[in-house]
């Protein structure tokens, strides 16, 4: 789904196969050339860019939610999701594209879209993509193949981890994250490869007053250095296209067109929170630092909080939507021993800077 003019390439990332001399041994697999490829190239560093949210338009309609007029919409959870019938995404006007960006981030924050076929995987990958391959219009720019089989895997894996669960919101190091986000698999196994999502407003309106006017007074580093080490280590392809960068961002963030305020820390990329010396909790050797304390806590509040979250178990043809901003999300690497292929195409168009509840020094 296009909702910016700039395109997101992450630090460590894939392209999409480009032609069929990357596709043996893959022939008999129908999206062979959409698996991923590692080719050489590297990018620069991204730039900024000033970024207008597709939401602020649809205020303006009559009815900002007429695109849902004739669909059957069920609501997962109090919290998080609505899964959606009878709305066919391929099709949409650039008007209803402007309100299903204010739909996922005003309203649900996580939106699942059932029984989607090959015209949509193909409008949406030559939509944001730029180069030729053989069975679709376009790939490569906004899209990222995702996959794991019985031989490779490409997802940032620990193997001395007792669960593959690990929160996160999308490659939340670039100076400009993403907002909206599209997903969708080409092949999923029989069952497991499930994804979890959470709401990170709700996670922040469970926590008491006082601690959260404390919260919204940080900012903390997220890095995408740990991510491009485990690649050259010779994981996940062994290439980082682009050299890993650190920004800093609020711990809480504010939605710019909702004003919504959302908890924006996760265990896989944030690392610390600045401005809090060592000194005023480390006591003695081994003791944790304030800022170590704080995030632990803040990643075991997303961790245990079932209350907040919902859990999207994919079929031929879901395609999800969610606004990366507001939720956090983990794949479940639970089908390991089935030795079968999931694979599936992210599409992840920045957004704006992260803004503050707060007016911060994020320099």
């Amino acid at each position: 789904m296009t909702t910016t003019t700039a395109t997101l390439k992450a630090s460590v990332t894939t392209a999409l196969r480009p032609s069929e001399e990357n596709t043996q041994g893959q022939a008999s697999y129908r999206y062979a050339n959409l698996l991923p490829y590692f080719s050489q190239d590297h990018y620069p560093p991204l730039t900024f860019f000033e970024h207008a949210d597709p939401g602020h338009r649809a205020l303006n309609h009559t009815n900002p939610r007429s695109f849902l007029d004739n669909a059957v919409v069920v609501e997962l959870t109090p919290k998080l999701g609505s899964e959606v019938h009878g709305v066919n995404l391929a099709v949409l006007s650039n008007d209803a594209r402007d309100e299903l960006a204010l739909e996922a981030g005003a309203f649900c924050t996580l939106l699942i879209f059932k029984s989607h076929g090959e015209e949509f995987l193909c409008s949406e990958i030559s939509m944001n993509s730029s180069t030729e391959a053989p069975n679709f219009t376009k790939l490569g720019a906004f899209c990222k193949s995702v996959t794991r089989d019985e031989n490779t895997t490409y997802n940032f894996e620990v193997d001395e981890s007792i669960t593959t669960t690990l929160w996160h919101s999308d490659v939340s190091y670039e100076l400009q994250p993403p907002g909206l986000t599209t997903f969708f698999l080409l092949s999923q196994p029989t069952t497991g490869g499930d994804t979890l999502f959470t709401s990170q407003i709700s996670a922040l309106k469970k926590l008491s007053p006082q601690f959260v006017a404390f919260l919204r007074t940080l900012k903390a580093v997220h890095s995408g250095v740990e991510q491009a080490d485990f690649s050259r280590s010779g994981k996940r392809g062994g290439i980082v296209r682009r050299e890993p960068v650190e920004n800093v961002h609020p711990v809480v963030r504010k939605h710019p067109v909702t004003g919504e305020e959302a908890l924006y820390v996760n265990r896989q990329f944030t690392r610390r929170i600045v401005d809090l010396k060592r000194e005023e909790s480390a006591r003695e050797k081994y003791q944790e630092t304030v800022s170590e304390t704080l995030l632990k806590f803040l990643y075991d509040h997303i961790d245990k909080s079932a209350d907040n979250q919902v859990r999207v178990k994919w079929q031929p043809g879901t395609v999800v939507l969610w606004d990366n901003r507001i939720t956090a999300h983990s794949a479940i690497v639970d089908y390991k021993e089935s030795t079968e292929r999931r694979h599936g195409a992210r599409i992840t168009p920045q957004a704006e800077r992260p803004i503050g509840a707060l007016e911060l020094d994020l320099n």
